[in-house]
């Protein structure tokens, strides 16, 4: 049967998609136009689209203004080491659950999933008292830990356990047969081929981690050791009112990263979702 579109049907549907994206290309586009207005003509009425007048000191007050460069450091080195190791620690346990029977294990896995019940405001005190009893705080440890064994690596656990449920069962036998140990196969036939999973938890971690807020103001009180959200909110002059043009110079910068991380790993994150709830 030929499904083909006409052509005023094709054209008709490319501009209903135009107006559907509009909703979420307009505020982006906002943000990195008014990123390079005067303060004066961010809130013009009605809204400028295109700036009349360019001006990217915003761009350079952002890092005179606080350590912005050392903040940025410190969100891109804190999301990427807690992103491999979630992509590793959740990698095997997902494997584990998905392939090795053992006593317990669907018990154990629901106990598992229970912890993304769990708010992470209602243990963020009682975890506060405890990395300040290790003399931790006001370092980066509490961040990198918190956001490795918490509700984004259960989340994480989850997918890669249904996507390895959805290998087949010969590939192991063969491998079993040519003699290779439980960790072998994982590394060399089962990894290997969980690369759309990988890619679905690395963005979903990497954004989780790179947008944290609430963790960093609880733990973080010196602004060298800042990360980006925190960071943002610090845009204010003398008299605590808002630099719109430097917080929204800064916010592009901020979301550069998370752009380009999905970009790359977008086709592989698709896939990866859809292999996630085929079977149970």
């Amino acid at each position: 049967m030929n499904t083909k579109l006409s052509p005023r049907t094709q054209v008709a549907l490319y501009g209903l998609l135009c107006l559907l994206l509009f909703p979420f290309i307009f505020p982006t586009w906002w943000m990195i136009t008014s990123s390079i207005k005067p303060i004066s003509q961010i809130f013009a009425f009605p809204p400028e689209l295109f700036p009349s007048r360019v001006d990217f000191s915003s761009y350079t007050t952002a890092f005179e203004f606080q350590p912005f460069a050392r903040q940025y450091f410190n969100s891109v080195y804190i999301s990427v080491v807690v992103t491999v190791l979630t992509m590793l620690i959740c990698s095997l346990a997902g494997y584990a659950f998905a392939r090795i029977k053992f006593p317990g294990a669907n018990i154990m896995f629901m106990v598992v999933l229970m912890g993304l019940l769990v708010p992470s405001e209602v243990t963020l005190i009682p975890l506060f008292q405890m990395f300040r009893a290790w003399g931790l705080s006001n370092t980066h440890w509490p961040l990198l830990l918190i956001q490795t064994i918490g509700a984004s690596s259960v989340f994480a656990t989850f997918i890669m356990r249904q996507f390895f449920i959805t290998l087949p069962l010969e590939l192991e036998e063969a491998a079993r047969i040519d003699g290779l140990s439980r960790l072998k196969i994982f590394w060399t036939i089962a990894l290997p081929l969980s690369r759309p999973a990988l890619a679905a938890v690395a963005i979903f971690t990497f954004l989780h981690s790179w947008n944290s807020f609430l963790e960093p103001l609880v733990f973080i009180s010196s602004r060298e050791l800042f990360t980006l959200p925190v960071a943002l909110v610090n845009f204010t002059d003398a008299y605590g009112g808002e630099m719109w043009n430097v917080q929204l110079a800064a916010s592009t910068m901020s979301a550069i990263p998370v752009l380009v991380v999905f970009v790359i790993a977008q086709r592989h994150f698709i896939e990866g979702l859809a292999h996630t709830g085929l079977k149970g």
